[in-house]
């Protein structure tokens, strides 16, 4: 299931395809393409936007890059920005999101491909970030919406993919509509499987679908009736039941 390979450094480790590892940019730079500061002295580096862990766009070249540090967030996030308890490597947050997209990419899923992961020990404590291909030409289904209402068909492509994900047993910890893409031609991706897992079928699904529709709810209180309403949703659930046969989504 995966062609990743794993590199010991100084404080941790790094993850990353064999082939990645064994040419350029992995081969010269090492650890340093994690670091913010390397990209920003090429100029190749931008932020990009707001969310639970800091992000950034890189300027690869051949390849455009997401590299993302996780943060806490919450009350926990307060005692500690970005650091989480030590319980063994194969818990590393970033190595499970890794491992996931490689799993998920390898099953045509519409979600960003992993470029290489890392973490960094710090005694019974580590912090750790994802690099990932950045899904060009896309926005936030949240960014969409605060411009223009979407069509039904666009609408029921968002559902697919969510629908396609549920059934090859992906719980999404966090669908909402920041974490949903849509390009110019209505092509979807869904983004931030931090903490993601796969699972049985079960009421999870469900819970899912509950989470995107109070964010959809929430990011258009202040907006027109037309960017999200009961219609809408029902469309929605039209296109994610065309990809799953479990029925547990909420009416």
């Amino acid at each position: 299931m995966t062609n990743c390979r794993r590199v010991q450094t100084a404080s941790g480790a790094i993850l990353a395809g064999a082939a990645r590892l064994a040419g350029d940019p992995f081969s010269t730079a090492g650890e340093a393409l994690f670091d913010p500061q390397f990209w920003s002295a090429r100029g190749g580096i931008v932020p990009a936007g707001r969310g639970r862990g800091e992000a950034w766009f890189l300027d690869q070249g051949s390849e455009q890059w997401v590299l993302r540090h996780y943060r806490r967030g919450g009350f926990v996030g307060r005692i500690s920005e970005d650091r989480y308890f030590w319980i063994g490597e194969a818990r590393v947050r970033a190595f499970a999101e890794y491992r996931l997209l490689e799993f998920l990419v390898a099953q045509g899923m519409p979600v960003p491909a992993p470029i290489a992961a890392r973490y960094r020990r710090h005694g019974p404590s580590y912090s750790c970030d994802l690099i990932t291909r950045r899904i060009v030409g896309a926005a936030p289904l949240s960014e969409g919406l605060a411009t223009t209402a979407l069509d039904e068909s666009r609408w029921r492509r968002v559902g697919a993919a969510v629908g396609r994900l549920h059934a090859v047993g992906v719980d999404h910890a966090d669908l909402n509509a920041h974490n949903i893409l849509l390009d110019a031609l209505g092509t979807v991706s869904i983004i931030d499987f931090d903490r993601g897992r796969i699972r049985r079928a079960g009421a999870w699904t469900g819970r899912n679908l509950r989470r995107l529709r109070r964010s959809l709810l929430k990011i258009t209180a202040d907006l027109p009736a037309d960017r999200f309403n009961d219609a809408v949703w029902r469309s929605l659930l039209r296109g994610y039941s065309e990809h799953t046969a479990e029925r547990t989504a909420p009416r």
